[in-house]
């Protein structure tokens, strides 16, 4: 593990941003890039800015100055154009170079516009007619560099999802030998070997009990809420808990091919085969880039053809060229993205990826893992029934006994007795009866609590009342504990997992916004059943394996765009296959690395909040990318050369006015995304 580690924190260190599902997505133009280096970058290239800005004719004319005067310093403009060009200017052609050989983006129309400029800049300096192009290079550098480091900012988030799910697993392992132990090394561990789990440990590796009996927690990898009995025959996951029982466990599955292992190959998989999707900016980047080039090369054929000369029509080219790519465009979508990741915040959902936005608003069906999402994933008491006795009294004596008890049911028992406010008997001589219940004295008489079948192996009565409650229960999926003394059965408890209270609200506001809502478990049809009907949910699927879920949720997104909700690693396959997965934040370290957004709060309800935000998000991005480009309509054809019959012919420092005032608009537009209501 160590190794691990200090080989993420070298990452980190070398200002690296590796988000496997962006750069997965075949287009991720930030590969190798951090937020740190758009910073520098930014802050650099903006002091080199200042005296190019100082020294340019147009600036000192708007302000009525007088730009100091030395031997060469006409040359200071073209030699910190050179600087900026490489230092600041690079990062975006390498991005075009990179986009070249898969689809043409944001990076290529940047990359066009500061090469034409520099080069054309650097050839009026050098005696080519015509006005240079500096000021409009340099502050076209400044703002890309400025908008890709908001952008980087808003939504960092490296994704650790199969280092999380190594770290789940102990280091070392308890292996018999002979009639010692010893402590070695996961790694070491051979099929067929023998390995001591204590009670409230983890389990090493895949495999076979051969002595001892404990019930396991494997909610994390199967869903199911209820810890699972196990018995000598009975086979046991890495990266289960074990309960109460001390286990003997054969070794049947070591390295790769231990289930831990498969379901980090399902999350490689899943995050690699992510579909390429275009971001909203680059797609216009790319229809800019197209225009660009199809209306410079006119204009400069038709004006080289009308005979205006050479130096007109390269004049006349070059502008159409450098005034396509908007400045505004840089920030359009950025800004957009602060705004709706600090209201996320706000709302406690915090944004991993920064396509998410654009992908939820499409989304027409929500799927939601049952466990840990819409119920509590902790047991509560959801029926008494006694016959002899009064319910209280009955509750009161099985908390007695369970008092004594780790097991998740017990402590439920004890929980419903407590938030009643029940006074709880003393209870002496305890003894725990492994795979089975507890047993010991009240008020002088010996009860037992546990699991309803015991009282049929103690071969004690039990009423057709009781009878039909026991079946009542179990077709509800609960689980059925039993209070007995030593003639028959006295009471029944059913306990099941809780559902959340926000969870119907989520459904309810969820139909009420066309989404189709679908629920997906590892637990029992009966449990599935019981808790879509409490919810007013219109599908499930029970009794799913987690290598299954990733299926559905793929099944799914063939019919309409489908969200995920989960939160545990068996989630994390279908988190990544899901056109946007939504974690619960209270689960692993790995669901939550496998998500687009997570939600901060065990809340299902966040998730409609995610999904409004994100409509009103794409909305705001449209609108934004409307203002930043919007001002082409006009700028392009100007720029050509329409109007030069009527004397009328657009300057870059027109052009670049227009561009601040869009830069402007789009600002203020971005902003307003924060009154949109959530709740």
């Amino acid at each position: 593990m160590d190794h691990q580690h200090s080989h993420h924190k070298d990452h980190e260190h070398h200002g690296h941003h590796t988000s496997a599902r962006s750069d997965n997505a075949g287009h991720d133009k930030h590969a190798g890039h951090s937020p740190e280096m758009f910073k520098r970058r930014f802050f650099i290239s903006l002091i080199l800015t200042l005296p190019i800005l100082y020294l340019d004719p147009h600036f000192q004319e708007w302000f009525g100055y007088q730009a100091v005067q030395f031997p060469g310093s006409d040359w200071v403009s073209p030699i910190l154009s050179v600087v900026l060009y490489f230092y600041g200017g690079w990062v975006f052609i390498e991005g075009a170079w990179r986009e070249l050989r898969s689809r043409i983006g944001m990076m290529t129309l940047i990359a066009l516009a500061i090469t034409v400029a520099f080069i054309y800049s650097l050839a009026v300096s050098l005696g080519l007619q015509g006005m240079p192009f500096y000021w409009e290079l340099a502050t076209l550098i400044d703002i890309m560099l400025l908008g890709h480091w908001i952008e980087m900012v808003s939504v960092q988030g490296a994704s650790r999802a199969l280092e999380n799910l190594a770290e789940l697993l102990p280091a070392t392992a308890h292996r018999m030998v002979g009639d010692r132990l010893e402590d070695v090394p996961i790694n070491k561990l051979a099929v067929g070997d023998r390995i001591l789990i204590r009670p409230g440990e983890q389990i090493p590796i895949d495999g076979e009990v051969i002595d001892g009996t404990s019930s396991v927690n494997e909610a994390f990898l199967t869903g199911e809420s209820r810890p699972v009995l196990k018995q000598v025959g009975d086979e046991v996951v890495a990266g289960a808990v074990n309960s109460e029982g001390a286990l003997s466990v054969q070794v049947t599955r070591t390295g790769d091919r231990t289930t831990l292992s498969q379901i980090m190959r399902l999350v490689e998989e899943a995050q690699t085969s992510r579909s390429r999707y275009q971001v909203l900016a680059d797609k216009i980047a790319y229809w800019l880039t197209l225009i660009a080039i199809s209306v410079g090369t006119l204009t400069f054929v038709i004006w080289l053809a009308v005979g205006d000369g050479l130096v007109f029509a390269i004049n006349r080219a070059v502008t159409v060229l450098v005034i396509t790519c908007p400045h505004a465009l840089g920030l359009a979508i950025p800004l957009v993205i602060v705004n709706a990741t600090s209201m996320s915040a706000k709302n406690g959902i915090l944004v991993r990826n920064r396509e998410a936005f654009e992908r939820a608003r499409n989304i027409k069906t929500i799927a939601f893992d049952k466990t840990g999402t819409l119920t509590e994933g902790k047991f509560g008491v959801q029926r008494i029934h006694a016959e002899t006795m009064e319910e209280m009294e009955a509750l009161a004596i099985a908390a007695a006994l369970e008092s004594f008890s780790e097991h998740p049911l017990a402590q439920a028992i004890v929980q419903e007795a407590a938030a009643r406010r029940l006074t709880i008997p003393q209870a002496s001589d305890f003894k725990s009866v492994t795979g089975k219940g507890v047993e010991s004295i009240v008020n002088g008489k010996r009860y037992r609590v546990g699991r309803s079948e015991w009282a049929l192996e103690l071969g004690l009565k039990q009423t057709l009342g009781l009878q039909t409650s026991l079946e009542q229960i179990e077709s509800r999926g609960e689980s059925a504990i039993a209070l007995l003394d030593d003639t028959r059965v006295l009471a029944l408890f059913g306990l099941a997992d809780r559902v959340r209270e926000q969870a119907r609200e989520a459904v309810q506001q969820l139909h009420a916004m066309a989404v189709q809502v679908v629920m997906i478990t590892g637990d029992a049809e009966a449990v599935a059943k019981t808790v879509a009907a409490d919810l007013g949910i219109d599908r499930y699927y029970a009794r799913v394996l987690p290598q299954d879920k990733a299926a559905i949720v793929t099944r799914l997104k063939t019919k309409q765009p489908t969200a995920f909700v989960g939160d545990g690693i068996n989630d994390a396959p279908a988190l990544s296959a899901a056109d946007l997965g939504l974690a619960i934040g209270a689960g692993t370290n790995v669901a939550i690395e496998s998500a687009d957004l997570v939600l901060v709060e065990n809340d299902p309800l966040d998730a409609t909040y995610a999904l409004k935000l994100a409509k009103a998000t794409y909305n705001k991005m449209i609108q934004n990318l409307f203002w930043a480009t919007g001002y082409n309509v006009v700028a392009i054809p100007l720029a050509a050369g329409i109007a030069y019959p009527l004397g009328f012919v657009l300057s870059p420092a027109v052009g670049a006015v227009l561009m601040s005032l869009s830069t402007v608009i789009v600002s203020i537009n971005a902003v307003l995304l924060r009154r949109v209501k959530l709740a």
